[in-house]
């Protein structure tokens, strides 16, 4: 008589009992993006956010060292992110089309703003004397000046400054952006082409 054939059990599969410490990072991230949106920065408390994110205060305090910390981080996260989109769209022009450059810089910039202003006005419109070395350490500045001397070199335009005309420009960009949110005007496309119009009539002929 053969031997019955053991039943198989099925073993069940544990879930691990803690995430990742980025997974568990971008976590909080998220929630505080939600909060501060939703209520703004000063409102928030530490107790929200990691209620939110479903952790421990003790956790938060893991990752972050105060609310401000979160701030700085999502500063950082968005500064990374714009300069990505707009590398992205240069890099996507013919090398010496300094023209289309210069619009790719325009349009990708003002496509980036409108996709999450709401996120760049919770933690950049908060702006305080003490911050002011933040605003001139923007690398968005250096990109753009680093165009318009690259531009300049190769005879496109003339510039006498670059490092002021980026400062004009971009923080021409920054004003028509609000200007636009401000009257409803989500669409980019238009407002792009008639902002890079006046940017490169600003330019002397190289």
């Amino acid at each position: 008589m053969s031997a019955r054939p053991k039943p198989v059990i099925a073993r069940k599969v544990l879930k691990p009992r803690t995430k990742p410490a980025e997974v568990r990072r971008e976590d909080i991230l998220r929630a505080a993006t939600a909060l501060f949106i939703a209520k703004g920065v000063g409102t928030t408390t530490i107790d929200e956010i990691a209620a939110r994110a479903d952790v421990a205060k003790g956790t938060f305090y893991l990752y972050f060292t105060s609310k401000e910390d979160v701030v700085a981080a999502l500063r950082e996260r968005f500064v990374t992110g714009f300069r990505a989109r707009i590398h992205g769209a240069i890099e996507a022009c013919p090398a010496q089309d300094w023209t289309a450059r210069l619009k790719s810089f325009v349009s990708a910039g003002i496509a980036a703003y409108l996709d999450d202003y709401q996120l760049h006005d919770v933690v950049f419109h908060d702006h305080r004397p003490d911050q002011r070395q933040m605003k001139g350490d923007n690398p968005l500045l250096g990109d753009l000046s680093d165009l318009l001397a690259s531009g300049a070199r190769a005879g496109a335009w003339s510039v006498d400054h670059p490092d002021l005309a980026a400062i004009v420009l971009f923080n021409g960009l920054h004003g028509i952006v609000d200007h636009a949110i401000e009257q409803g005007v989500l669409d980019g496309g238009e407002l792009a082409e008639n902002l890079s119009a006046l940017f490169l009539r600003m330019l002397r002929p190289g």
